[in-house]
This record gives C-alpha cells, sequence and structure tokens, in this order.
C-alpha cells in the first residue's frame, strides 16, 4: 500500500480487483472480456489522483472496439468509483461517452442498426422490426393495432449543449434498457425523444411508474439529472392499420 499527501492508497493491482469483483457482479455480461490494458491506466490515474479524462476516453474507445454497448461501459467505470467510496463527475463520464463514440465511428458496425449515442436502435432498424410486426399481423389475421404499439418518452430540454444531448442520450439507453431488457426493440428519435415497440397492456400504470424510477436512478448515478426533463412526458402511440402509416407516425414524432 502507497502513502499520497499523507493519506494511504491501495495499490492499483487491489483497486482493479475490486472493480472487477464489483462491475462482474452486477453490470458486466461477459466476465472473461473484461480487462483490457486501458483499465490499468485508469486505475493508476485514479489512485494517483492524476487527471482521469484521458484514460476514461481511451478505456471508452476500447470498450466500443470491442462490442460493449455504452450503457454498459458506463456502468462498469462507475463501479470503479464506487470501490472507491466516490461519485464520478460529470467531466469522466463524458470522456467515457465521447471515447465509446470514437471507438464506435471506426468500427465496421452498420449505422443502420445502432445509434451511436444511445446505444440503442437507430429509427431505420425500428422501421425493419415495424415490418415484421405488421407481417405477423397479416399471417395470424389479429391486426397490429390491436396488438402492439408505441409508448413514447419524451426528456426533452432546450438549450443543450453537444456534449449535454450526447450524455442525455447516453442515459436514456441505460435507463431504458434497464427497464424493458431484451424483446422490446427501442429507438432514439432524435432531441430527447425515445420509442419502445411492444406488445400492449406494455402501457400500464406500473410500467410507467418503473421507467420513471428508472430515468430517475440513472440521472442521479450519472450527475445529468439538470439536462433531463423532470418527470419525463410518457404515452402510448398505437399503432396505425398499416406499415406505411406507422412510418408516417415515427415522422412526426421526430421533431
Amino acid at each position: 500500500m502507497d502513502h499520497l499527501h499523507g493519506f494511504a492508497v491501495p495499490a492499483p493491482d487491489t483497486v482493479r480487483e475490486h472493480w472487477r469483483r464489483a462491475s462482474a457482479e452486477s453490470v458486466w455480461l461477459r466476465p472473461g472480456d473484461w480487462y483490457h490494458p486501458a483499465v490499468d491506466a485508469l486505475v493508476e490515474a485514479l489512485c494517483e489522483e492524476r487527471d482521469t479524462v484521458p484514460a476514461a476516453e481511451r478505456l471508452g474507445r476500447v470498450r466500443a472496439e470491442a462490442g460493449v454497448g455504452i450503457g454498459e461501459a458506463i456502468d462498469d467505470v462507475v463501479c470503479l468509483f464506487r470501490v472507491r467510496d466516490r461519485e464520478p463527475g460529470v467531466e469522466l463520464l463524458r470522456a467515457v461517452a465521447v471515447g465509446w463514440s470514437e471507438g464506435y465511428e471506426a468500427t465496421p458496425v452498420t449505422p443502420e442498426v445502432l445509434d451511436p449515442e444511445s446505444g440503442l436502435a437507430t429509427t431505420q432498424y425500428l422501421v425493419h422490426r415495424l415490418r415484421e410486426t405488421y407481417g405477423v399481423a397479416a399471417r395470424t389475421g389479429v391486426a397490429a393495432t390491436h396488438t402492439h404499439g408505441l409508448l413514447v418518452v419524451d426528456v426533452a430540454l432546450d438549450d443543450l449543449t453537444g456534449w449535454q444531448r450526447f450524455a442525455r442520450s447516453a442515459a436514456m439507453g441505460r435507463a431504458l434498457t434497464h427497464t424493458f431488457g431484451d424483446g422490446h426493440p427501442m429507438a432514439s428519435l432524435g432531441d430527447g425523444l425515445f420509442v419502445v415497440l411492444g406488445e400492449r397492456g406494455v402501457d400500464d400504470h406500473e410500467l410507467r411508474s418503473a421507467l420513471r424510477h428508472s430515468i430517475e436512478r440513472t440521472g442521479l448515478s450519472l450527475g445529468v439529472t439538470a439536462i433531463l426533463r423532470r418527470p419525463p412526458r410518457i404515452w402510448l402511440e398505437p399503432l396505425p392499420g398499416t406499415h406505411t402509416a406507422a412510418v408516417e407516425l415515427l415522422g412526426t414524432l421526430q421533431r
């Protein structure tokens, strides 16, 4: 154990191991893929009380290049600060997000599939999933308007900077993923507006409450509550009768 400014500081290897364990037990999906040398750089910067922003940006970049979602990457870094009894600052989280965006743009991922800011699907991909939904409706004879709807979530605020919009999207991607998990196509429509394609019944009071709480918790943990509409506006848009009309509805919702 080293000493810095008169205080005992755990060795970086110890901090890294505590971080790895905390992340694996709570947020990390593939424990065997967690380690990268960029991890050591961030740990050392934190333990030595140096600027952590460059190391955080590098870690965000390599996480994106490895196919890790932005929500998982941010949650992982939060785990590091929690094991050191700290909360990550906004600049630190911004660095992770910026690095992740740069890494994402450098990877051969089809841009029509994933929105780099939120980690959710793009509108184009949601259009494809809607086509599948209407195809099932045609085969079963049960209209899509009776079986599915679009849950719309609006957290927009005016006069945000570019990085604040990015941070808002990252926070919302995390909150929506935590609430709905797999099986519910979700997309960012831009400018603080998000949609979830789900079966009718998704709009019940309990789910809305859970989503609002998830957005609030995520905003607090990432320090971005000031750039989220509070409370968020949440409502259900029933699907229209045809796929073409559904695409037009998405266009109407987009700002």
